[in-house]
C-alpha cells in the first residue's frame, strides 16, 4: 500500500503539467512548464506496514517529475515513468513509454511478530511498458480525465511475475493556487506474483504458526481511490517554486489476497493511508 502513498505524496508536482494538457496555451502560456523543467519533492506517508496489514508505519517518499528533451518524467510509487510521445497542443493526448518501480512489500518494517516470523521477502524491481490517454475539458475548460495502464515484470528475481496497474484520474484546478485530483486504481497480479506475496508455504507455516495457504492463479489483489490537494505557496501554479500537497486514500484487498492468512488472520482487508509532501519546481 505504501507504493500508492509514495506515488501520490508529492503528486502536486504533476498538477501544472496536467493543467497544461487540460487547458492548452490559455492557462499555461509563458509558464515554467513550457519546454524543459524539473520538479523534485519529498514527503512522508503513513500507511500499512505491508499490503493487507493492520499495523501502520511512517516512511519517506521522494520523487522526480518533469520534462527533459521532449521526454516526460512522471512519478510512480518508489519509481518513475518515461513518456516518449509528445503531448498534443490541443485535444486528446496519448502517452507511451516505460515504467519502473521498486516493491519492498514485506521486505522491511514488518511490525506483526507472526508475519515477521514467516520471514522477510526479497525486494522486487519491476519494469515494463506504460500507455495512457488524457481527455481535456471534460466538465469545464481546465479539467482533464486520464486513463493509464502500467504493465511490469520483476527483473530482480523476487516474485518473478507480472503486475498490471490500471488507473483513472480526474484533475481540476480549484483556483490559480490550488488544484485537486481523484484517482481510482487497481492492481492485478499473475500466479507467480500472488503466490509470492500471499501464499503460506510449509516452511513459513512452521516458522509462524499460520495455516498453509495457496492462491488460485492470477487475479486482482486490491482496488482503491486516492484524493489529493495541492497548493502553490506563492499563489500561482504557473511559475513553479515551492508547493505543498496533502492526500488521503482507501483501498480494499480482493480475492485470494484478501483470504490470505497474512490479511484475514493477521491484518485487515481495509487499508487506509495519508501523506504530506513539499516540492520545488525550476
Amino acid at each position: 500500500m505504501r507504493i500508492a502513498i509514495a506515488a501520490a505524496t508529492c503528486a502536486f508536482l504533476a498538477i501544472p503539467a496536467q493543467a497544461q494538457d487540460a487547458a492548452g496555451e490559455d492557462l499555461m502560456a509563458g509558464s515554467v512548464y513550457e519546454g524543459d523543467y524539473l520538479s523534485v519533492g519529498v514527503g512522508v506517508g503513513y500507511g500499512p506496514s505491508y499490503d493487507g496489514s493492520d499495523d501502520y508505519v511512517l516512511f519517506p517518499a521522494p520523487l522526480v517529475q518533469g520534462s527533459l528533451g521532449g521526454v516526460g518524467i512522471s512519478p510512480r510509487g518508489a519509481g518513475l515513468a518515461l513518456d516518449f510521445i509528445p503531448d498534443a497542443d490541443e485535444g486528446i493526448s496519448f502517452d507511451g513509454g516505460i515504467a519502473a518501480r521498486v516493491r519492498a512489500n514485506r521486505a522491511r518494517q514488518i511490525k506483526d511478530p507472526v508475519v515477521y516470523a514467516a520471514g522477510k521477502l526479497d525486494v522486487a524491481v519491476e519494469v515494463g511498458p506504460t500507455v495512457g490517454i488524457s481527455i481535456p475539458k471534460v466538465l469545464h475548460g481546465y479539467d482533464s480525465l486520464s486513463f493509464t495502464v502500467d504493465t511490469r515484470w520483476d527483473v530482480a528475481g523476487a516474485h518473478k511475475g507480472m503486475v498490471i496497474d490500471p488507473s483513472i484520474t480526474y484533475f481540476t484546478p480549484l483556483s490559480t493556487a490550488m488544484a485537486a485530483s481523484l484517482t481510482v486504481s487497481a492492481e492485478y497480479g499473475d500466479r507467480k506474483f500472488r503466490d509470492y506475496y500471499y501464499s503460506v508455504s510449509p516452511a513459513q507455516s512452521l516458522a509462524s504458526g499460520l495455516p498453509l495457504y495457496q492462491p488460485d492463479g492470477g487475479g486482482f489483489t486490491k482496488a482503491g481511490a486516492t484524493l489529493f490537494l495541492g497548493y502553490d505557496l506563492d499563489g500561482d501554479l504557473r511559475n513553479g517554486g515551492w508547493g505543498l500537497v496533502a492526500l488521503a486514500g482507501y483501498s480494499r484487498m480482493l480475492g485470494d489476497a484478501k483470504s490470505s492468512p497474512y490479511v484475514a488472520l493477521r491484518g485487515s482487508p481495509d487499508q487506509f493511508f495519508g501523506g504530506l509532501g513539499v516540492g520545488y519546481t525550476f
